[in-house]
């Protein structure tokens, strides 16, 4: 019996992630694979594999890709699951996803990733991450943070999803292990980084959180008051390295946890100079 869970999978050009992803969902009744017309044998691998391959057309407004899905695919079941081509559901996550949906307590379950990088666990440094994953259907959508064509996605990436609705954290792990080159890794990072150097500058002008937040069973209301009062220090990239290396034992990781964190801090560095560049040009562009 397949369980009675429906699967929502988006992809571009995912044909390597795409295979061992599917494995991993072997045991849900559907799965669909939202498409954004790849050029690689990603559609043909999800047919092949049981998938249903809906494509989408992004007009650079919004929704994207993953709203949409929630929104206008036919999903035959009460309870949807998300899950990206770089991301495996754990034996373990399975049996806490399988016990989760035959109890009415919770409308949605957050889920922690196991984050593999250069084929090592990040077991200290990156076991945060908490994201809202599993949810009953209409009962859930993504937020709109107004950013659109940065970083040239279709999809949402740092976007959460609003429940309405009581949720909770399964213990499971899913697995997020992207079978790409350090040299795309850090492209992606590049545009991130891009991505929050203008979030930032909007959330800076956003009044801090309640301090409620921090206290709340909620793991995005935490992560939003903590965040807030991040963006407003000094020295990011030293706290970054500090953080992860040394107060979360990223020591422990081996040489790709020092790696890693090396790179968590470049990005904070990244993202530091975007928004000094870009408070420096609307500054010169005031004075003209």
């Amino acid at each position: 019996m397949k369980a009675s869970i429906s699967v929502l999978v988006p992809v571009k050009n995912e044909e390597k992630n795409l295979p061992d992803c599917l494995r991993s969902l072997d045991w849900v009744d559907e799965i669909f694979v939202v498409d954004s017309h790849s050029k690689d044998r990603t559609c043909e691998i999800a047919t092949q594999m049981g998938a249903e391959v809906v494509q989408f057309d992004y007009d650079g407004g919004w929704p994207k890709k993953k709203n949409w899905s929630i929104k206008n695919l036919p999903f035959k079941h009460d309870w949807i699951l998300i899950v990206d081509a770089d991301e495996r559901i754990s034996p373990k996550l399975k049996n806490d996803i399988l016990a989760a949906i035959v109890s009415d307590t919770y409308q949605g379950y957050y889920i922690r990733w196991k984050f593999i990088f250069l084929d090592k666990w990040m077991k200290h440094c990156w076991s945060h991450g908490w994201m809202l994953r599993l949810f009953k259907k209409d009962l859930a959508e993504y937020e709109d943070l107004g950013m659109r064509g940065e970083g040239g996605w279709d999809n949402e990436v740092h976007e959460n999803i609003k429940l309405d609705g009581e949720s909770a954290c399964l213990p499971g792990y899913m697995i997020h292990e992207t079978n790409v080159s350090i040299e795309r890794w850090l492209d992606k990072q590049n545009q991130f980084s891009t991505w929050n150097a203008k979030r930032r500058l909007e959330q800076l002008n956003e009044p801090i959180p309640s301090l409620k937040w921090f206290f709340s069973r909620n793991p995005l209301k935490r992560r939003r008051f903590l965040k807030a009062l991040y963006i407003r220090m000094p020295l990011q990239p030293l706290i970054q390295f500090v953080y992860f290396y040394i107060i979360k034992f990223g020591f422990l990781d081996g040489l790709p946890g020092l790696y890693f964190c090396a790179f968590r801090a470049a990005h904070e560095l990244n993202a530091r100079i975007k928004i000094y560049e870009k408070k420096h040009l609307n500054s010169q562009e005031g004075k003209d």
